[in-house]
């Protein structure tokens, strides 16, 4: 594809998709407290409203990458956000933890084919050494929801009702679904796919490496931000508009570092620009169990832990790379990873809680998380250099 204009207007529509999934997906999170005093949870009890969205997008990602390997990418991705859409307005019916949590394990289904088909085409509009900049314009939309959507579905739960936090991002996904048939090309799908050959993906070490990268180091952000906003209302006694500015400047951090990691994948290559997100992460999260009870500076962590976690923009870009011909597998089992974080994450962090560690748990367990995925890369990429030594060893030996 070429970047026309039509290729333009469809990637804005691809990007309110992800405005939808970011804002859905992150609002559950800062709407946690609310709909914890509605149904009467304890804050662990509704952070599985959380890991059960995680966890719909580890099982749906490989399932949607099957189902949608023959489809046309325009029908496949307009199909995925109309059912996110639909189930995002069930999940703001639902009556009590049980349902709710099975709803928002449903709405997380989609969210991997969707985010990971939308990058891919989005990238292959540009040359390969501009990937990093397709990749983050999709992107940015996940991000921008965090500006907008968060907050205002933040703002929702605390005027009129956590509930229109999951409506809001249903109707927008509607929306989305909508405009993807309008605008985006027509682009016929591949006759000769065999689905089941997606799933070459799984069985591919240097994918699977990847995907643990994601999984585990990931896992840090979502053991701070799932747990932030409960953090304020304990442990300060914040103004109101404070939880809503928490959210909007977490948007705007999220937003600059997508864009930069977008640029820093390009100039210092892909591996580099990994452990510098890391790292970057490991000191913001921190930062962010340092200064509990001080809430300018909880809210300043907000937007620290958000600008240095642009992990997701180079391990897509290596995944490109090794996947092969299961692109879409790999695209959707990179949000997979991530997502898994998200259920690994607040589910660590709300055990420390649980246990009585307080409020500067979720730091500490998010800097343990995030070292652990950098240990995972460094893993990953010796086992590349062996295996680039054993195959130039084998041309060696042929010649």
């Amino acid at each position: 594809m070429t970047p026309t204009p039509d290729f333009r207007a469809a990637v804005l529509a691809l990007a309110l998709g992800a405005f939808a999934i970011g804002t859905s997906e992150f609002a559950a999170m800062g709407l946690l407290p609310y709909f914890a005093a509605d149904l009467v949870l304890t804050e662990p009890q509704a952070g599985h409203v959380i890991s059960a969205y995680a966890l719909g997008v580890v099982v749906g990602a490989p399932v949607t990458a099957i189902l949608g390997a023959r489809l046309p990418r325009r029908r496949y991705l307009a199909a995925l956000m109309a059912f996110y859409g639909v189930v995002n307005l069930l999940a703001a019916a639902m009556p009590d933890l049980a349902t709710l949590t099975g709803m928002r394990f449903l709405a997380g289904l989609p969210h991997g084919g969707f985010l990971g088909v939308a990058m891919l085409y989005a990238a292959d509009a540009l040359p390969p050494e501009q990937r990093g900049r397709g990749l983050a314009r999709v992107l940015l939309g996940l991000t921008v929801a965090n500006i907008v959507g968060v907050p205002l579905a933040g703002w929702m739960g605390q005027s009129i009702g956590w509930r229109w936090g999951f409506a809001m991002p249903g109707l927008l996904a509607l929306i989305s679904a909508w405009l993807i048939l309008r605008v985006a090309p027509r682009v016929g799908g591949n006759p000769d796919a065999r689905p089941w050959d997606e799933l070459a993906a799984l069985k591919n070490p240097q994918v699977l490496w990847v995907l643990a990268v994601g999984a585990i180091g990931f896992g840090g952000l979502f053991a701070v931000y799932a747990f932030l906003t409960a953090g304020i209302l304990a442990t300060t006694d914040a103004p109101g508009y404070v939880i809503p500015l928490t959210l909007a400047v977490f948007g705007v951090g999220g937003t600059l570092g997508t864009w930069g990691a977008g640029r820093l994948t390009e100039i210092v290559g892909i591996d580099r620009a990994a452990y510098l997100s890391l790292a970057a992460m490991a000191a913001t999260q921190g930062f962010a169990a340092l200064v509990v009870g001080n809430w300018p500076m909880m809210v300043l962590s907000s937007f620290l832990i958000a600008a240095g976690a642009g992990l997701v923009i180079p391990l897509q870009t290596r995944l490109m790379d090794v996947a092969g011909p299961a692109q879409n597998m790999a695209a959707a089992m990179n949000h997979a990873a991530f997502n898994a974080a998200n259920a690994l994450g607040p589910f660590l962090a709300g055990l420390a809680l649980a246990a009585g560690w307080g409020w500067r748990a979720p730091g500490l367990v998010g800097v343990a998380l995030t070292a652990a995925g950098a240990v995972a890369l460094t893993l990953a990429i010796r086992q590349d250099r062996k295996r680039d030594r054993a195959a130039a060893g084998r041309a060696t030996t042929a010649g």
